[in-house]
């Protein structure tokens, strides 16, 4: 007997995305000051290189983290497989270095032995958490909350765009940018526009689709990558991601009539390149979607709006903001909940 589904304004997962503005506000408020004085630090003690380790859509922020560090700070920042520690036990060198440690539970024992292990090695740990009393949180040097509160739903939505947020307060003081400091004043009222963004034309057009390429690169890329999981995970849907470069070099060849793309074209210098994967592949008879502050030149497919971004770096929140609502509803018109997947539980805890 199949179950009846909620209406779309009435999932955990929409009810719990549409807080995700108010969230950000407050989070940005209540550790203003601890990041601050992290930042400080950071900059008396430079780290020679920042480490990120994380799973699932926590990893998708350290995407954001890669990107958004190396842009702004010049630091080279890389992904930490969780393995290489919990599996492997093999010591690592990160004297000196930042560790950033990003969980929503806070409980998984692979980033658990990893961050104790970077933590042995010299590094700073810094732990990415929305339970603040988890053992994650009890190892760390320091802590920034997410604040997000419970998050019911299986698909983490407010969680996701408060760990975005974090880093982005985290690098803007540690950076000194003026620019993106006044950007993050600005955020919460860009996300609040950016959940009433109309994108129900993607929802139609994915209803029977069974994959598709989701590209997006360089800052984009972590919005990319949070969209093809989302897809697989409440949709029933399988999705990949690639860096509009990347796909390029292999992938594309599976691009032909029909087949299913959507680009997100991020507000910077790379958005172009976004704009031009976009316009080839429907040159090519592809079904494409193209999420885009402005309206493109030349035949793109079809154009998604996207709210305006206080600031290039913050555009990522914003996209994947607008994204939420058309998967939550796009979930229920392919007859899934989103907040039950199948075979997947809230906290998933690997070794």
């Amino acid at each position: 007997m199949t179950m009846a589904l909620p209406a779309q304004d009435q999932t955990l997962m929409f009810s719990e995305a549409a807080q995700a503005a108010e969230v950000v506000a407050a989070q940005l408020r209540r550790n203003h000051d601890a990041v601050a004085a992290l930042a400080a630090e950071l900059r008396a003690a430079p780290p020679p290189f920042v480490a990120t380790c994380a799973r699932g859509s926590s990893d998708h922020a350290a995407t954001y983290a890669k990107y958004l560090v190396e842009t702004r700070l010049g630091v080279v920042t890389a992904s930490l497989s969780p393995s290489v520690g919990s599996v492997y036990a093999a010591p690592l060198r990160l004297r000196g270095a930042l560790f950033l440690a990003i969980s929503q539970s806070g409980r998984s024992p692979d980033l658990l032995r990893n961050a104790e292990a970077a933590r042995a090695a010299g590094a700073r740990v810094v732990a990415l958490v929305n339970v603040e009393d988890s053992p994650l949180a009890e190892l760390a040097d320091a802590v920034l909350p997410l604040g997000a509160g419970p998050e019911r739903s299986v698909a983490a939505t407010k969680s996701y765009l408060a760990s975005l947020s974090a880093i982005a307060q985290l690098v803007a003081h540690w950076s000194g940018n003026a620019v993106l400091l006044r950007a993050l004043d600005a955020l919460p009222d860009a996300m609040a526009n950016a959940w009433t963004q109309d994108w129900s034309p993607l929802v139609d057009g994915l209803a029977d689709a069974r994959n598709l390429f989701v590209l997006g690169r360089g800052l984009g890329l972590a919005a990319a990558q949070e969209a093809a999981l989302k897809f697989k995970e409440t949709c029933g849907l399988h999705a990949e991601a690639y860096s509009s470069a990347e796909v390029r070099h292999g992938p594309m060849a599976l691009v032909g009539p029909g087949f299913p793309v959507l680009a997100f074209a991020q507000p910077d210098a790379t958005g172009a390149d976004a704009e031009a994967a976009a316009a080839q592949f429907h040159g090519r008879g592809a079904q494409v979607w193209l999420a885009s502050a402005d309206a493109p030149q030349g035949g793109a497919g079809t154009v998604l709006p996207l709210a305006a971004a206080p600031d290039p770096a913050l555009a990522p929140l914003l996209v994947v903001q607008s994204f939420y609502r058309a998967a939550n509803a796009l979930a229920l018109r392919r007859g899934h909940n989103p907040d039950l997947p199948p075979h997947l539980n809230k906290v998933t805890e690997t070794v």
